[in-house]
């Protein structure tokens, strides 16, 4: 276990979850709006998670498996991500359908930007939205990241809104 809140519990993905990942991953509607392709097996789902487990041991973050404390059930994953284009650090998440509009992506969010600036002392954290993600992007606001500018996340892609957050942003959580 990495991070504990009121309700969740996050610890790194492993190939364990592969199952759960691979639901997540293939539901349209969870994938909507993150401008990734559906996950259309196991065994791609396999090497997503390979990828975060080698993100793991290279930036000592990455995004992590999100449970209900209580009946330590799967809902998602949020997280910090070192994006290479960019030269910055992602926050995201993407939980199950059943478990959206519950305040479990602003709980897990506030906690993870704490747990980013204080054991990783991150100087900056940004949040990418598609402009249509109205309530990813409520997230945001809720836990005190700016607005920073709509602009592609991908060359050729449609704008998204990039909001950031720096150490000030935990003093208002």
């Amino acid at each position: 276990m990495l991070i504990e809140t009121e309700r969740l519990v996050l610890r790194e993905i492993t190939l364990d979850d592969k199952e759960a990942m691979f639901q997540l991953h293939s539901d349209l509607d969870v994938q909507r709006y993150t401008g990734e392709p559906i996950v259309e097996s196991i065994e791609e789902m396999e090497r997503v998670i390979q990828i975060r487990i080698d993100n793991y041991k290279k930036y000592g973050y990455g995004r992590w498996a999100t449970f209900l404390k209580n009946e330590k059930q799967f809902i998602g994953w949020a997280g910090l991500a070192y994006l290479p284009e960019f030269n910055e650090i992602d926050l995201g998440y993407r939980f199950l359908p059943k478990y959206w509009g519950m305040g479990y992506a602003t709980e897990a969010s506030r906690a993870i930007l704490t747990y980013g600036f204080e054991k990783f002392k991150l100087k900056r954290i940004i949040a990418i939205a598609m402009k249509e993600n109205k309530a990813s992007m409520r997230v945001m606001e809720k836990i005190g990241m700016k607005f920073e500018k709509f602009a592609p996340y991908e060359e050729g892609s449609i704008n998204a809104a990039w909001y950031w957050c720096d150490k000030k942003c935990i003093a208002k959580i």
